[in-house]
């Protein structure tokens, strides 16, 4: 570490709480202090993604309203790796809040059975109080929705699967 080693030390912690503050997962900081005397820091953290949910539709008859609610899934670290790797995931393009509905009370998108079509909005994922419809990259049928109405989300985390 530089020479400025206390400042460094409070610039760190303050780093770390802007993490905390702002639900960022990583920053990364380079100051020059000088020629040959400089510092790099990066700041990560990990936030607890939501377990995978998955969701029974009955196939002949229509599911009541409270059959609908998603049950959440048995699922361990290597399981949520499984489904990331899955051909037809669909994983969040950024790091946010998912929304199932475009608002309280209003019907879910999409549904576990649902027909989709390419480009079809699948979810809202907010982000800095931004509301970003995520597209369905292809046409196939909602096999899973792996999130919950409400939960964070991180970059890169399956969302459903589509086939």
């Amino acid at each position: 570490m530089s020479k400025h080693h206390e400042a460094d030390i409070a610039f760190i912690r303050s780093l770390a709480e802007l993490l905390r503050e702002t639900e960022l997962t990583e920053i990364e900081v380079e100051r020059e202090y000088g020629e040959d005397d400089q510092l790099k820091v990066r700041v990560t953290r990990q936030l607890q993604v939501a377990a995978p949910v998955q969701v029974a539709v009955p196939a002949a008859a229509p599911a009541p309203a409270a059959a609908a609610a998603p049950a959440p899934a048995e699922a361990t670290g290597d399981a949520a790796d499984d489904l990331a790797r899955h051909p037809g995931a669909v994983a969040s393009p950024m790091v946010g809040t998912v929304y199932l509905q475009a608002e309280p009370g209003a019907p879910s998108f999409v549904r576990v059975g649902d027909q989709v079509s390419e480009g079809q909005t699948l979810l809202i994922v907010e982000a800095m109080k931004t509301m970003n419809q995520i597209p369905s990259p292809r046409a196939g049928t909602v096999k899973r929705i792996l999130v919950t109405d409400g939960t964070p989300v991180e970059f890169g985390a399956p969302l459903m699967i589509i086939e």
